[in-house]
């Protein structure tokens, strides 16, 4: 018999619901999870108890969706989501069920979830109950619609994205019926709210498999929500520096960048301007003049259509604007660019490069990744020797400059740009005397240069 290690607390709400005469059982992902020996992040509970008997039964509980079941249980600061079993309705928008019914059965209550990895509820009384050979598809390693594949993708068109999702989480592949109908129905994914399909996209792009995206490219899922990557895949480059379309690149480079949610939306769409930029040399070579630029703008359009937040659209942008610079090898060359790209970002812009590089070709690579690996150490020399690259880091600010005299005003941030570009080239310069001096001689000679002009008026 199989056997699940379930925590204290979700034994503890089972346990009671159990006591008072209703089944209970753990199901869905956690189950899923807890049988290929991961850690749950949540732990879900499913009951026969209608919700009013499961607010009966605990003392602190939170109206989480009360009107399709679900009540949240607080255990000490801990909430466990507890939904009674329930049979969905029409659904009329390809994503909610006009109406849900509750009833008595498990078995009606698992036949409405997505896939059978996901169609699993455990209990430590009644063990675990797997009526659509969830054990099967974990075993080997398949993500399968639990009944008719197109019924599922119909009543909610989401788990198309979902399907795939999980294949890159896991590694698994798809069911053959389960593909089949993703090809047929992917047009559905149009009326799917954009933050929902946002969720399902950073959760694919962090996966272990990001290059799981080919599969939803050959699906025509992105040609739905991503048609940009579409026209990537189409883009061939004839170039010494690429193998395969900038799609195949894009792949690779995901698959090159740690799975951090900046990184991988930057490798996503660091090349995304290359389409409306290509041209062709007199010898054939494919030129993509301007792409960073017209990337970055792109890559703007597509992060707020998705909804992202501002912040995210902030960095990404500035990632895959820069994503090809070549700062000058040397510690001012690099302070340059430190200051440019700017100090939070330079670290990732420096992952981003190398991600760039290493999904490019082989015979360029090695020039390219020594001139990065020496980037890389003058910006280590420049941490470690805390050389000033930024405002923040100047050794005067702009409050210091008004004491000594000067107003407050374009005049004023133009003198601390300069003090900070003399810092910048020469980092022992970064004193405050020395700088409050060098101000106050920058103000009075732009102070007798404007006297000068009046008079000549």
């Amino acid at each position: 018999m199989i056997r699940i290690r379930i925590p204290e607390k979700v034994n503890r709400i089972i346990g009671t619901l159990a006591a008072a005469g209703h089944e209970a059982y753990a199901v869905g992902g956690c189950v899923r999870d807890a049988l290929l020996g991961r850690e749950p992040a949540d732990w879900d509970i499913t009951t026969s108890a209608s919700p009013c008997e499961v607010k009966a039964l605990f003392g602190r509980t939170i109206d989480t969706g009360i009107q399709h079941g679900t009540v949240t249980v607080m255990l000490g600061r801990e909430g466990f989501e507890v939904t009674t079993y329930r049979v969905d309705g029409a659904y009329e928008d390809c994503r909610h069920p006009k109406e849900v019914t509750f009833t008595k059965s498990l078995l009606e209550d698992l036949k409405r979830r997505d896939f059978t990895i996901n169609a699993m509820a455990y209990s430590e009384d009644g063990g675990l109950v797997d009526a659509f050979d969830g054990t099967g598809d974990l075993e080997r390693g398949v993500i399968r619609c639990v009944g008719e594949a197109r019924e599922r993708f119909t009543e909610d068109a989401l788990r198309m994205l979902r399907a795939v999702r999980f294949a890159a989480q896991l590694g698994f592949s798809l069911d053959e019926d389960t593909g089949a109908a993703i090809r047929e129905l992917c047009g559905n994914l149009g009326k799917v709210s954009a933050e929902r399909i946002q969720t399902e996209l950073v959760k694919l792009l962090v996966s272990p498999h990001p290059e799981r995206l080919r599969d939803a490219w050959e699906l025509g899922i992105t040609a739905v929500v991503l048609p940009e990557f579409d026209a990537c895949m189409a883009c061939g480059q004839n170039t010494p520096h690429h193998m395969g379309s900038v799609g195949e690149h894009t792949i690779r480079a995901l698959q090159e960048a740690e799975p951090d949610r900046i990184l991988r939306l930057t490798m996503l769409l660091h090349d995304v301007g290359k389409p409306q930029t290509k041209t062709a040399g007199e010898d054939g070579t494919d030129h993509f003049y301007c792409h960073a630029e017209a990337g970055e703008e792109l890559a703007g359009k597509i992060l707020r259509r998705l909804k992202f937040d501002n912040d995210t659209v902030r960095q990404v942008k500035k990632l895959v604007r820069c994503h090809d610079d070549e700062p000058a090898l040397t510690p001012a060359g690099v302070r340059r660019a430190a200051n440019r790209i700017g100090e939070e970002l330079f670290p990732l812009y420096l992952k981003v490069r190398r991600a760039d590089i290493m999904a490019q070709s082989p015979e360029t690579r090695p020039e390219k990744l020594a001139r990065l690996t020496r980037t890389e150490e003058l910006y280590r020399q420049i941490l470690e020797e805390k050389n000033c690259f930024t405002l923040k880091q100047l050794a005067v600010t702009g409050r210091d400059l008004i004491e000594a005299g000067i107003p407050a005003g374009p005049e004023l941030g133009a003198i601390l740009g300069t003090l900070l570009e003399q810092v910048i080239e020469e980092p022992e310069k970064n004193e405050r005397v020395r700088l409050l001096d060098e101000a106050k001689k920058q103000y009075q000679n732009g102070a007798g240069r404007t006297a000068a002009g009046s008079d000549g008026l």
